[in-house]
Formats: C-alpha cells, sequence, structure tokens
C-alpha cells in the first residue's frame, strides 16, 4: 500500500517535495547549473581583473620597492659601518702604537733612574768600605802597638821574676822585636 500522503498536494496546491538526493547532483538541473557557474565565473573574473588585479600588482610592486630600497639602505649601512671598524681600527693601531712608545720611554726612564741609583749606591759602598778598612787598619795598628807594649812588659816582668834583674823597657822591646821577627 502506499501512503495516501504522497499523493495528495499541499494546501497551496504544489507538490510536496521529492525526497531523497543532493540536488547539485539532479541530473535534470545540469545544464542551468554550467549556465549559472559560466556567468559567475566570468562575472568574478572580469571583477577581479578589472579592480583587484591593479591593486594587488600594485601592491605587489610597492613591497618590491620597498625591499629594494631596503636592500640598498642596508648595503650603504654595511659600508658606512666596515669605513667606522677600519677608522676605529686605525685609530686603535695608533693607541697602541702610542702606548708602546710611553712604555719604551718610561721603562727607558726607570732604567735610568736605577742605574743612576745603583751607581750611587756603589759608590757609597765603596766610600763606607775604605772607611771601614782604614778604620780596621787604624784599630789593628793600635791592638798590635798595645800587644807588643804588653808583651815588652811581660818580658821584663818575666826576666825580673826568673833572674832578678830589671830590663830597661827598650831592651825589652829588642827582645819582643828579635822575637817576633824570627
Amino acid at each position: 500500500m502506499q501512503d495516501a500522503a504522497s499523493n495528495t498536494t499541499t494546501s497551496t496546491g504544489t507538490p510536496p517535495p521529492k525526497e531523497g538526493g543532493f540536488p547539485p547532483f539532479d541530473t535534470t538541473t545540469f545544464a542551468s547549473q554550467l549556465f549559472w557557474l559560466t556567468l559567475t565565473f566570468v562575472f568574478l573574473f572580469l571583477v577581479l581583473w578589472r579592480f583587484a588585479a591593479p591593486k594587488i600588482s600594485g601592491v605587489i610592486t610597492a613591497r618590491r620597492d620597498q625591499i629594494n630600497g631596503d636592500i640598498k639602505a642596508a648595503e650603504q649601512n654595511r659600508r658606512d659601518a666596515e669605513g667606522a671598524s677600519a677608522a676605529y681600527e686605525t685609530a686603535l693601531a695608533g693607541a697602541r702604537a702610542r702606548a708602546h712608545k710611553l712604555a719604551e720611554e718610561n721603562r727607558k726612564r726607570v732604567d735610568g733612574e736605577v742605574a743612576t741609583a745603583k751607581a750611587a749606591a756603589d759608590a757609597d759602598a765603596h766610600k763606607a768600605t775604605a772607611e771601614a778598612e782604614t778604620r780596621i787598619a787604624g784599630t789593628r795598628a793600635e791592638a798590635k802597638a798595645h800587644v807588643l807594649r804588653a808583651a815588652q812588659e811581660a818580658a821584663a816582668d818575666i826576666v825580673a821574676r826568673l833572674t832578678g834583674e830589671t830590663v830597661s823597657p827598650e831592651d825589652a822591646a829588642a827582645a819582643v822585636q828579635a822575637a817576633m821577627g824570627s
């Protein structure tokens, strides 16, 4: 049995919609779909060709010009930086040369001062040594004279005790001199 509702019309007098299937795949409407597709495509193509393409082309050209300008500016900045770097290196080399020159001058001056101070210290040391040797020689001579006098007195005393005779200081000195000379 068929459904009674499927054969009837709606209250407006139009048949009810068909059930099933996707409308664009309906083969009875292919010709009209192709016509409207072609018409829409041509319309959109004309709109894009007349209005959008010149704007897009203008944007692309402006962007290309800006990129080329940026590249040129970057190249100029690179050249400027290289020039500044070369100037910096030159200034740095000059400063190093001046620093080495000043260091060498200071080293020579200090070496000269050290040599002068050393020479003065050596002279003072030689003078002090000579004075000390003179004092030592004087002290030795004085000590020798004291020892000689003590030896003379001891010799005169020894002779007086052993023999009972007194010996003159000149004879005692001659005897000590003779004993030292041998």
